[in-house]
């Protein structure tokens, strides 16, 4: 699915097949229900308009995380750099080299955990 986010930035976002199916039945049968002058706009807000920053916020306080679990989950199955930069849209691969330290700390922390020497 390409997807438009932050400054305009376009990203292909893979979308597994239980969720293409509810994002279908969403869009056939709840959203037109919804829409009121926000055609543009994927996800709606009770009143039909586009959802804004501040209703995002308060049903999801940290969207970060996501996007942080999101890639932490694909590096511990296998996933390379390149694949995550690109999922996540990020233009410089450093700032996706953040990812590999955080699972290399966990790595250890299980280690020295399960290890009995260490």
């Amino acid at each position: 699915m390409h997807v438009r986010g932050k400054g305009g930035k376009e990203r292909v976002v893979p979308l597994g097949e239980e969720a293409a199916h509810q994002l279908g039945l969403y869009l056939r049968e709840s959203r037109p229900k919804l829409a009121r002058g926000a055609e543009n706009a994927l996800f709606l807000s009770a009143r039909g308009r586009r959802l804004d920053t501040s209703t995002l916020r308060r049903l999801l306080p940290h969207p970060h995380r996501l996007r942080h679990a999101f890639a932490t989950h694909l590096l511990e199955g296998g996933a390379d750099l390149r694949t995550i930069q690109e999922l996540l849209g990020h233009s410089s691969l450093s700032t996706t080299q953040m990812y590999s330290h955080v699972d290399a700390k966990r790595l250890r922390k299980v280690y020295d955990r399960a290890h009995p020497r260490s």
